[in-house]
């Protein structure tokens, strides 16, 4: 049940009527729940999906919370009886109803105000730290160089070259990951080959706005800032990492043909140009994303 709060002592939040807040419910939906539905479907079937599943197993913010809509703090609802009844995440202990007006109850716990803060930092940085691109997409090649068929992650999908001849290609380029949970997957022979050797503890030093990967993360630094943070840049975090992680598997050694994924062969000249145009595309959308992001975060911190 929703508890009933006669004092309020902070200033009157922003308050949206029902007609904006209810399109904007379904705008998010719009954007959202065709993926997490197709995953809550393919997990009743015991299917997995090498691309799609990604964005529910390796981030762990479930399909329900995803689908849900709530307001981003210091937004308040004007909402009916019929809205709680449909939504009863609205009835949940961090929201408090005053007459026909629902608002975030309460502050934000302080450990979520130093992720907040540390979220603020990482994505200031990143954002004032030169892009570096032409990285290629070889960090899922690395994640399987030197490996035999047996030990490769996605089992029961064809790579697209033999192992030698992969190889060879490999060693041929220049490999310059700066993103720790990519470079921690790479293979033990791959390792020394990166210019780089991020680490945990360099995360903030080391990522920059290129980054596949981090431009992806978005989506994990938002959700773990939920609920405060509100619906509708989770969504669009969400669409980000969506958008990224096609680009990755199209970029990567497995032949997923089969799945509607015409490969983008980083293995020739052409196709190392067109990962380079559809990175700095993919960047550039990051970028405002990433503010928003800045700008929740530093609102949480305070």
């Amino acid at each position: 049940m929703l508890v009933a709060d006669s004092h309020v002592s902070s200033p009157p939040a922003p308050c949206w009527p029902r007609e904006l807040w209810r399109v904007r419910q379904q705008e998010h939906l719009s954007r959202v729940a065709e993926q997490a539905d197709a995953f809550v479907d393919r997990r009743s079937r015991g299917w997995k999906h090498p691309v799609h599943d990604f964005l529910f197993t390796y981030y762990s913010f479930s399909p329900a919370k995803l689908k849900e809509w709530i307001p981003p703090l210091g937004v308040s609802l004007e909402l009916t009886e019929e809205d709680l009844i449909e939504m009863p995440w609205f009835s949940r202990s961090h929201f408090v109803r005053e007459g026909q007006v629902l608002r975030h109850q309460g502050e934000v716990p302080a450990h979520k105000r130093d992720l907040a803060r540390w979220v603020a930092s990482l994505c200031r940085q990143v954002l004032d730290r030169a892009p570096r691109f032409r990285c290629f997409g070889l960090h899922e090649w690395a994640m399987v160089y030197r490996q035999s068929r047996e030990q490769v992650r996605h089992q029961g999908y064809e790579l697209r070259m033999a192992p030698e001849a992969m190889a060879h290609f490999i060693e041929s380029q220049t490999i310059g990951c700066s993103h720790y949970d990519a470079f921690r997957f790479f293979t033990p022979e791959a390792r020394p080959m990166n210019v780089l050797q991020p680490v945990l503890e360099t995360r903030l030093e080391m990522e920059q706005g290129a980054c596949l990967h981090a431009n992806m993360d978005l989506y994990k630094w938002a959700t773990k800032l939920w609920p405060w943070i509100g619906s509708e840049l989770i969504g669009e975090c969400f669409a980000l990492a969506h958008a990224g992680r096609d680009l990755d598997m199209r970029a990567s050694p497995y032949d997923l043909r089969h799945l509607g994924y015409e490969p983008l062969c980083i293995e020739t000249a052409e196709g190392r140009v067109q990962y380079e145009q559809e990175q700095r595309a993919l960047a550039e959308r990051a970028v405002p994303v990433r503010e928003r992001l800045l700008a929740m975060a530093e609102l949480l911190s305070r």
